[in-house]
């Protein structure tokens, strides 16, 4: 199987590893050839990294790993060397200024793509290059969870066809998370739990109104991915909470603010009430 990843940070780089010890031929694009060195892991030699995106155009399906923030530009910069490809978005998050999920802006950007998937779970990056046992919940179209399996299949899946809800909760918890980080630093553990339980409540309410199923937020993209980021300082929208409530920058690509935003504006569109979320976000002046 020939693979196409589009971007080569920690998460792109994790899954190439995973395809090609899966036996695949993997392209991996990055805007600037570089990407995440995995320490003790050298890059196998059925990985070809390129700044190229031309050179994914004959592959059998892709993996679009690439910040929320650059999602949609991504797309349009990749359009011509789409070939009706199945697609799988890896990541996890919502467009801060249209509250818009990853599916939705492919949807928009890329119409033509019939087949997609979203692949969402408890999955620390450096952990899955390493081939430490990960599972994950893949939502989408029977195209794209054949293609899916066929390339990850050293990853443990669980199918759905609950896309909505898949997405909806890698944001959610990428929100919560930076929820629980910053009320690791001001706040004691019993309002911890409280407001831990309350956000995560408005989560799964914004998805089912928006067509969710309730079981995808018992699953492992939902309290399986909820239980790893929100309770560990290595998940980086953890630390990102840390750090705002210590007074300092968060480092690297914080997906939980653009996320916590999302869903907001989505809240709001759906007219469902989240005044935790809400007032977490402006305890943290986000």
């Amino acid at each position: 199987m020939k693979a196409g990843i589009i971007g080569a940070g920690a998460w792109g780089t994790a899954l190439a590893h995973v395809s090609a010890r899966g036996g695949a031929d993997v392209h991996l694009w990055s805007y600037d050839g570089e990407y995440k060195h995995f320490e003790g892991l050298d890059l196998p030699q059925n990985i070809r990294v390129t700044a190229d995106i031309m050179e994914l155009k004959n592959t059998d399906v892709w993996l679009i790993v690439t910040p929320a923030a650059y999602f949609r530009e991504t797309l349009r910069n990749a359009r011509n060397a789409y070939n009706g490809q199945p697609i799988i978005i890896c990541t996890k998050g919502a467009e801060s200024t249209t509250g818009q999920f990853m599916s939705e802006i492919l949807q928009t950007e890329l119409p033509e793509c019939v087949d997609f998937g979203v692949l969402s779970g408890p999955q620390f990056a450096g952990e899955v290059a390493q081939g430490v046992p990960t599972g994950s919940t893949l939502a989408g179209t029977n195209n794209a969870l054949n293609a899916g399996h066929e390339l990850l299949n050293k990853l443990y899946l669980v199918d759905s066809n609950d896309v909505i809800g898949t997405e909806i909760c890698g944001v959610g918890k990428n929100a919560v998370a930076l929820i629980c980080g910053y009320n690791s630093i001001v706040a004691q553990e019993n309002e911890r739990a409280l407001i831990f339980t309350r956000t995560w409540n408005e989560v799964v309410d914004l998805g089912l109104a928006a067509g969710a199923e309730l079981r995808t937020f018992l699953g492992l993209c939902g309290i399986g991915d909820l239980f790893l980021s929100a309770t560990s300082a290595t998940s980086r929208n953890f630390a990102g909470g840390m750090a705002i409530a210590q007074g300092t920058p968060p480092q690297g690509t914080v997906e939980g603010i653009f996320a916590l935003n999302g869903l907001i504006n989505r809240a709001q569109d759906l007219g469902i009430q989240i005044p935790v979320l809400r007032e977490m976000k402006q305890k943290m002046n986000i």
